[in-house]
Formats: C-alpha cells, structure tokens, sequence
C-alpha cells in the first residue's frame, strides 16, 4: 500500500534535522593535536620586562648620568628617567640614587648592571655568528670637500682597518632624490642643528701663515706688504683674519684689503704659491706645516668659533654603521 504524501514530507523533514559530523582528515587532526601539546605541554614564556627598559638602564648604569643615556640612546631625558622608574616598579626596588657627586647604582643595581651587559654582549655575538659572512654596510656621508681631502682622508685608513665591513662613500653635494640615502653630514658651522643629533667633532685653530718664498731669512713677512686671502662662505667672507687680528692687538692692517676664493684649497694653493698671506685652520694644511712649505708668521693661535660638526638623523641614528662611524669619528677627533 503506496504511503500517503503527508507522512513521505514529516520523514525526510527528519532526515534533513539529522547531521552527521564528517571525519577529519588524520593530517589536520596531527596538526591540532600538536599545536595544543605545545600550548599544554610547552615551556612558559619568559618572564621578563620590555628590552627597552634593560637597555636604557644598561646606558644610565654605563654613565651614570640620564643626561649621557639620553643623548646616547637619541631620546629625552624624561623619557629615560620614565623607563627606568617603570623598571624599578617591575622589580620592587631602586637602582640608582642621586647623590651631590652625581647618580649612583645602588646594591642591587650594582648586582644588575653586568649581567645585563653581558647579556646584550652575548646577544650582539650570537647575532654576529649567523649573519652573513662578509656583507658590507654602505656608509653614505656628505661633507665639505676640503675637510674630507684634508682632515678625513688621513684618517680613513684606520677606520677601513676597524670596520673591514663597512664601505664608505663620500660626496659634497646630494640632489633631492639621494638625500633618503643619506647617513649622516659634516658641517662646518658655529653651532648644533636642530632637529637632529649634532655633535661637534673638532673647532678650528686658526694661524696665520706664508711661503717660505716671502720669508726674509727667519723675518716674518710684513703683513701690509703682501694681499691678504679670504674663505667665502655661504657667499659671505669668514672673519678669520678680523679674529686673528684682534688676537694679536693689531690695528694697523686692514683685515678688509685682499682677495677672496670660494674654497679653502684655493687658499691654500694660493698661499703655496706665494701669492697671499693667509689665516688657516693648521689642521687642514698638517702635511704643509710638516714638510715647511708652508710656514707661521707667529705661534699665536686662535681657536673657533667655527668648527666641524656630525649631524645625524634621528631616523638614521640607530644604524650600526652610523654608530661605528661616530664612535670612531670621537676617538681621533678634539673638538
């Protein structure tokens, strides 16, 4: 006997509710099974503050100043003693005290402070061990010609021997699309730039000097008898000769008289030649004062205000290479 329709609809209204999970495929089920072991059965993550917080305290214990941290680790000084107050609440305890000489570790600071430092070193070897074996870091420096012929080139040798990694270029002008590239700048100037960290690396020492040629034996040549040189800067002339003139309480020569030259080697050259008497930084004519082509009027010396400054920014300041490169340029530098 043929089922009626209604009961036909209530059945496979049945069959519809019912559901039947499917298997799942053994690999998936592996996975699962393997990510929850980890989760249940795997070491606990380590229970350890923000590495910021280690690092800034590394730098203050190193110098003993939240000044020196501050200015070595690019930031505020609000925003050292703010890490360092975080990191003491973390631990329950005080690292530093301030005393009249100065900041000072406390004991348990004291016992923080080298293991902390061995463990950044070891972290920095353990990164060195896999990192490709001799890649090189391009440094790209922008700098007054003369300084980079006279002052740097020198010099460059140890640091190629220092940092055998790093490759270094060097230029005086950059247009507007390789600016991004650039690392870090020597300026000559009078102060800091702003916004940025600036340095000063070395003043100048200015002398008064002459060829050999105007000598009259061991007698200085006569100031008033010979064109005085001057350095144009940013189109204007440097009051060099008006300083050294002033040093020396002498009013009878006219600091004004002379020729001027858009660069210092044009200035050296001349005075090489017998052509002027000029005032210049003595460490940018080392080799010539050495070899007595080129000789002092007088011993006196006068320092600044110019000088030569490092100016990095603040984007570009955490770079290794950057770093190296200013640790390096500290060490054969006097400002």
């Amino acid at each position: 006997m043929a089922e009626r329709p209604d009961k036909r609809q209530n059945r496979n209204r049945n069959q519809r509710k019912t559901h039947i999970p499917k298997a799942s495929p053994p690999l998936e089920s592996a996975k699962k099974a393997r990510a929850l072991s980890v989760l249940s059965d795997g070491p606990a993550m380590r229970n350890l503050p923000p590495l910021t917080m280690l690092r800034v305290f590394e730098e203050v214990a190193r110098h003993r100043s939240f000044n020196r941290a501050a200015d070595a680790l690019n930031v505020t000084q609000g925003a050292v003693s703010r890490q360092i107050k975080q990191l003491e609440e973390y631990l329950g305890i005080s690292l530093f005290l301030r005393t009249p000489r100065g900041l000072t570790l406390t004991e348990s600071g004291s016992a923080l402070a080298p293991h902390l430092s061995e463990a950044f070193d070891q972290m920095e070897r353990a990164l060195q061990a896999v990192r490709v074996p001799n890649l090189r870091q391009r440094l790209r420096i922008l700098a007054p010609p003369t300084w980079s012929a006279r002052w740097l080139s020198p010099r460059l040798r140890t640091f190629l021997q220092r940092y055998p990694d790093i490759s270094l270029s060097v230029t005086n002008h950059l247009d507007g699309e390789a600016a991004g590239e650039l690392d870090c700048r020597i300026r000559f100037g009078l102060e800091q730039a702003l916004h940025c960290h600036s340095e000063l690396l070395v003043m100048e020492r200015h002398i008064a000097v002459a060829s050999p040629e105007l000598f009259d034996g061991e007698q200085p040549p006569e100031l008033n008898a010979h064109p005085l040189l001057h350095i144009l800067h940013e189109g204007k002339r440097l009051r060099v000769w008006e300083n050294w003139l002033d040093a020396m309480g002498r009013s009878d020569v006219d600091a004004g008289s002379g020729i001027e030259f858009s660069t210092l080697d044009q200035v050296i050259h001349t005075t090489l030649a017998g052509g002027g008497v000029a005032v210049i930084d003595r460490q940018m004519i080392e080799r010539e004062l050495a070899a007595g082509s080129l000789l002092p009027i007088t011993p006196v010396e006068v320092i600044g205000p110019y000088g030569y400054w490092l100016d990095i920014a603040q984007e570009k300041k955490g770079l290794s290479k950057v770093q190296r490169f200013q640790d390096w340029l500290s060490l054969v530098s006097n400002p």
